[in-house]
């Protein structure tokens, strides 16, 4: 079932620079994908760059992600890129991303999809506070001083 030889790994880029993060509020959820998404997945065509999740009557779901049409997939059983995706977590962690959605300015941004050693497509979420503009240009300062830092050692 899985090819463990050719890992799927999709990051989420952009997470880092407009979001601050808390390593104890991640979780790994299961996603609920029909036939040509999963086989487009373990190509590697989705993006998550532009996603995020919403709880929604006690279920949480993933929207703004996108995973490219299956070209094998006949045309009508193949997918709309954008449909929103219901994650497959407990009803506990659930409640406890929904009490703290409840804070101001809290999001949960997802921030990996990736293939288990099962062959299974899982979403590394997290709960996450959006970074200020200021946040944003002391972030760039720090990476800009590390790159030039690294460059005088290695020169």
């Amino acid at each position: 079932m899985g090819n463990s030889n050719n890992k799927i790994e999709i990051k989420n880029r952009k997470a880092k620079f407009n979001y601050e993060f808390d390593k104890s509020d991640e979780e790994i959820a299961g996603i609920s994908l029909v036939g040509s998404e999963i086989k487009s997945i373990r190509q590697g065509k989705a993006n998550i760059g532009e996603s995020y999740c919403y709880i929604d009557e006690g279920e949480m779901f993933i929207t703004g992600m996108h995973i490219a049409e299956f070209k094998q997939a006949g045309k009508y059983s193949n997918h709309d890129p954008y449909r929103k995706r219901k994650l497959l977590l407990t009803k506990k962690q659930i409640r406890r991303f929904e009490k703290e959605l409840k804070l101001q300015g809290r999001t949960i941004v997802p921030l990996k999809l990736f293939i288990n050693k099962k062959g299974l497509a899982k979403l590394k979420i997290a709960l996450s506070t959006g970074k200020k503009k200021h946040d944003k240009r002391e972030s760039i300062k720090k990476k800009d001083m590390e790159r030039d830092a690294g460059r005088a050692f290695k020169g």
